[in-house]
């Protein structure tokens, strides 16, 4: 497994580790899954922002659900 060192000041580190202590984790879990996701949340952002494009330019094809069970013959 890898390493990565942080450097913080100590009055933000304190907060880190009561942070992690109240979500009774360890303060490597707690940055791994906070990097997570803001990963995730930027991936989401991008999709949404390609979709909005991608509707405005008229190149998105919307079906009702009901067209949608029809099609499948539901």
């Amino acid at each position: 497994m890898g390493v990565i060192s942080l450097r913080v000041p100590e009055e933000e580190l304190a907060r880190y580790k009561d942070y992690a202590r109240i979500q009774n984790q360890s303060l490597s879990a707690v940055i791994r899954a906070t990097m997570m996701e803001r990963i995730e949340e930027e991936y989401d952002l991008k999709v949404i922002e390609n979709y909005e494009t991608q509707k405005a330019a008229g190149e998105v094809e919307l079906y009702s659900h009901d067209d949608v069970w029809a099609e499948l013959g539901v």
